[in-house]
């Protein structure tokens, strides 16, 4: 992990974190999910440096090390997709691959239709592409569903504030690698759905867990509650919400997000091409949430055959 560098960014008034390593003229950028960092494309990372690729991974305002915003609970997903140009743009980055994992896809999908000339390629693990739009979950799960939970300003902060950054990425951890949508009783919060003595998936050691603990206890959950579960909804108007450039969705078979209302038929019909066109679908059977952790040599492998195809 020592051949990763580290560097920030001046964004407005802001530092942010990239993670970088190799020199090639081909460069993807990885975009993290929740309850992850830059630390959860490691595996990815020098597997592409490795083979050319210059693989860079930066943290998102207010995560890890990157600086907070001022106002956290105005941070919105344009923030994220204006930070991502401003971070290839100092770079002098003039086109990218992206892969973005669970909240990190949206930002990936967005900025190719808003930039398309600066993305030759677009890879997802566990979200397809849907829209901006008013959120629907409300309709079809319970009040105790963990995103209608996290929407609430202040429920998960008093859920959180229980116990220290650390448990709260295991407890998420341990939760969003199962199959089961995460809801809570009436009486329950969303933290108790894990009971203490729950044991780490096996492909997660408590040194990476020590890892996440220690960026989280730096940056808090301020501005990770806000993007993306407060900003689920927001409209972005944009022009055209067709994603044209070449994409490749990666599904665990296992994946708790197939529970989500509409999405398997979403994911496994040709519904999904009407507003991706160039989409390819692939599933990794036993794959959870977390297949670029938990499988990393098999997605490696789908990652590094899709670049081939686009540069």
């Amino acid at each position: 992990m020592d051949e990763i560098q580290h560097k920030f960014v001046n964004v407005g008034a802001l530092k942010l974190h990239i993670a970088e390593i190799g020199t090639g003229p081909n460069v993807v950028v990885f975009l993290h999910g929740f309850p992850e960092i830059w630390y959860s494309w490691r595996h990815q990372m020098l597997a592409l440096a490795g083979v050319g690729f210059r693989a860079i991974a930066p943290d998102y305002r207010g995560y890890g090390l990157s600086d907070s915003p001022p106002e956290p609970e105005k941070t919105t997903f344009t923030h994220l997709l204006n930070d991502l140009l401003q971070i290839i743009d100092a770079l002098a980055i003039s086109k990218v691959f992206l892969v973005g994992k669970d909240f990190g896809g949206p930002p990936a999908y967005l900025f190719s239709i808003l930039h398309p000339e600066r993305v030759l390629g677009v890879i997802t693990l566990g979200v397809p592409y849907v829209p901006p739009g008013p959120s629907m979950l409300h309709k079809y799960l319970p009040e105790g569903f963990y995103i209608l939970r996290w929407k609430e300003p202040g429920r998960a902060e008093a859920d959180f504030g229980r116990f220290d950054a650390k448990t709260v990425v295991r407890k998420v951890y341990t939760l969003f690698s199962r199959s089961e949508l995460p809801i809570a009783n009436e009486n329950q919060e969303i933290m108790d759905l894990v009971e203490p003595d729950t044991p780490l998936p096996s492909w997660f050691t408590e040194d990476d867990l020590s890892t996440y603990g220690a960026l989280y206890e730096k940056s808090g959950f301020r501005t990770a509650l806000q993007v993306p579960y407060r900003t689920v909804g927001d409209d972005l108007n944009l022009p055209d919400p067709v994603v044209k450039v070449p994409t490749l969705l990666i599904m665990g078979g296992k994946d708790y997000v197939f529970k989500f209302p509409g999405i398997e038929d979403l994911i496994k019909s040709e519904k999904t091409k009407e507003l991706v066109p160039n989409l390819e679908v692939t599933f990794i059977p036993e794959g959870t949430h977390f297949v670029q952790e938990q499988f990393p040599e098999q997605l490696n492998q789908l990652i590094l055959a899709f670049l081939a195809k686009h540069t």
